[in-house]
């Protein structure tokens, strides 16, 4: 059995797309999942499964939200080795950063035109890196004044669908199950 974490997008974050902990638990274990957990409202799902296709998992994911919801909600997953070597590298990237530090993660692997094209944001202070399926954000101390964010990596890298987490949030992840 593989053991990935799915992020889940966009839900939670308004009166029109809830999805409360227990449902995103119950529709996932009908889905066919085992070993099935969540962290915090956000959208953070383990799994079990025998499938070996990230694109599968994704898939059955979006299928069953979107069935049991009415609304879709994109899905990024990453295997727990991913989700290991992602910390691995907020950590070397974070290493002297005294600000924020947030993840964009991504569900295809951007383009290398596209990779050029994200080095060019930020700023003052900010910047961007690209690390795969990633999409770190050094920022400074407000997460919500800073120039980058998710729809600014999304439009840059071609409307590649992502969905943004804290380091820490992260960490704990890969703490608890990977």
């Amino acid at each position: 059995m593989a053991t990935y974490v799915a992020f889940l997008r966009a839900i939670n974050l308004g009166a029109r797309r809830k999805f409360p902990k227990a449902d995103i638990q119950r529709v996932t274990e009908d889905t066919g999942f085992d070993g099935v957990a969540t962290y915090i409202n956000t959208g953070n799902v383990r799994l079990d499964t025998r499938m070996r296709s990230r694109a599968r998992v994704e898939a059955a994911l979006e299928a069953a939200y979107l069935a049991d919801r009415g609304f879709e909600v994109p899905t990024i997953a990453y295997a727990a080795p991913e989700l290991r070597a992602l910390v691995a590298d907020i950590e070397e990237l974070g290493e002297g950063h005294t600000g924020q530090h947030h993840v964009v993660l991504l569900k295809d692997e951007p383009v290398p035109a596209a990779v050029r094209a994200a080095a060019a944001l930020g700023g003052d202070g900010e910047r961007l890196v690209l690390r795969g399926r990633a999409a770190h954000l050094l920022i400074g101390t407000s997460f919500h004044a800073s120039t980058l964010g998710n729809a600014q990596v999304e439009k840059v890298l071609g409307g590649t669908v992502g969905t943004t987490r804290s380091a820490t949030v992260l960490r704990t992840l890969s703490e608890r199950w990977c």
